[in-house]
C-alpha cells in the first residue's frame, strides 16, 4: 500500500509527468518508463474535464504565458492536455505491470468521481485546490491517503485546510510548495517545513519546482518525507511546465542523489562507526608522562599530557579523577600512564 510506503524509513519520490504527454497516452506511458527506470517510488499525472475546472475566458497564469505564449486562453490550453477516463484506468494498469505506483490529482467533483471507479490507492491534491474547503471534504471522505501541497497559501489558509481534511481522514501528507515554474531560490523557504512540523502531526513532504536537482536535496534532512519532481522527455516540448522539468536522465540523477543522501543521514546514534574505531585507536590521544614522575610523587597538569599512543592508555577524560593522586610506580618521560 502506498500509505505503508510513505511512513517507510526511504524517502517517497514521486516523478511528476504532469500533463508533460500533451494528452497523448502513448506519450504517457513512455514517461511511465523513464519514472520506473530513474527508480522513482510513484508517477503522477493530473486529472481534470477542463469545463469544470475553469471559466472559458481566463487568462493563463504568467508562467504558462511564458512558456507557452499568449493566443490562447487558459481552457483552451487545458483542453488539448486532458486524458480520457479510459486513459486512467490504462495508466493505472500500465504502472502495476512495471511495478510503480501511479498517482493523480483531480481537479474538479467530475474527475474525482471518475478516479473513484478506478480504485486509486491515494490523492494528490494540487495548490490549486488548498483552499477550497468543499472539494478537500469530499476528497478526505474517500477514505483515501490525501498528499497536500500548499503553494500560494498564507498559513492561516493551510490551518483551514488541515482542520477540514483531518476532521474525516487523518493520512495526510503535508506538501511545502511554491507555485511557480521554476521558483527562484530565494522563493523556495524551506524553513517553512520547520513551521508546519512545529505546528501539524502529520507526515511533511516537498513539491520542488526549483531548477535542476533543486531544494528537495535539502528538504530531505529538513524532514520531508514525500519529494515531488517535474519531469519531461523534452524540455523544448510545447506545453506549459516542461521548461522547468527534469529530463530523463537528470530524474534519474535527482532519485540518485536522494538516496544518496538517505545513506549520508544514517543513525541518530553518536557513536564511532565501523571505520572511525580503528583510526580512533590511531588518532585520539591518551595520557604519558610530559617527564620523569618517582613513586609518590602526585600528577598534576605539568607532569602528565596527552599524545597519541595507538589508543594504549589513560583517556584525558579520566584526568580530573587522576590530579593530586600518587603515582605508584615511576614513569620515564613519555611512558605512557596506566593505572
Amino acid at each position: 500500500m502506498i500509505w505503508d510506503k510513505i511512513n517507510a524509513k526511504q524517502t517517497y519520490i514521486i516523478a511528476e509527468a504532469g500533463v508533460n504527454h500533451g494528452g497523448d497516452i502513448l506519450l504517457a506511458k513512455k514517461l511511465v518508463d523513464i519514472a520506473f527506470g530513474a527508480g522513482a517510488n510513484a508517477v503522477k499525472f493530473q486529472a481534470f474535464r477542463t469545463e469544470h475546472l475553469i471559466l472559458d475566458n481566463i487568462d493563463k497564469a504568467p508562467y504558462q504565458k511564458e512558456n507557452t505564449g499568449n493566443t490562447q486562453t487558459q481552457s483552451q490550453m487545458l483542453k488539448g492536455l486532458e486524458l480520457q477516463n479510459e486513459h486512467y484506468g490504462e495508466l493505472k494498469e500500465y504502472c502495476n505491470q512495471k511495478g510503480i505506483d501511479f498517482l493523480i490529482t483531480p481537479f474538479d467533483e467530475y474527475s474525482l468521481i471518475e478516479l473513484e471507479t478506478l480504485g486509486v490507492e491515494a490523492y494528490k491534491i494540487a495548490s490549486t485546490d488548498t483552499t477550497n474547503i468543499p472539494f478537500l471534504r469530499k476528497v478526505a471522505r474517500t477514505g483515501k491517503p490525501i498528499i497536500l501541497s500548499t503553494g500560494m497559501c498564507y498559513m492561516n489558509e493551510v490551518e483551514v485546510a488541515m482542520q477540514a481534511v483531518s476532521e474525516i481522514n487523518k493520512d495526510i501528507v503535508l506538501m511545502h510548495c511554491t507555485a511557480n515554474y521554476p521558483v527562484a531560490d530565494n522563493e523556495a523557504n524551506l524553513n517553512v517545513l520547520h513551521t508546519y512540523a512545529n505546528k501539524f502531526d502529520c507526515v511533511l513532504g516537498y513539491s520542488d519546482h526549483t531548477v535542476g536537482l533543486g531544494a528537495s536535496l535539502y528538504a530531505i534532512p529538513m524532514g520531508a518525507k514525500v519529494v515531488e519532481k517535474h519531469f519531461t522527455i523534452d524540455k523544448e516540448a510545447d506545453g506549459p511546465d516542461h521548461k522547468a522539468s527534469l529530463n530523463p536522465d537528470e530524474l534519474k540523477a535527482y532519485v540518485q542523489e536522494i538516496r544518496r543522501i538517505e545513506c549520508m543521514m544514517g543513525s541518530f546514534v553518536k557513536e564511532p562507526t565501523a571505520a572511525e574505531k580503528n583510526t580512533r585507536q590511531s588518532l585520539q590521544k591518551c595520557l604519558v608522562a610530559a617527564k620523569n614522575i618517582e613513586v609518590g610523587e602526585l600528577f598534576t597538569e605539568d607532569n602528565i599530557v596527552a599524545k597519541r599512543t595507538g589508543g594504549k592508555g589513560v583517556s584525558p577524560l579520566k584526568v580530573d579523577a587522576l590530579y593530586g593522586t600518587k603515582a605508584v610506580k615511576s614513569f620515564s618521560q613519555n611512558d605512557i600512564i596506566e593505572i
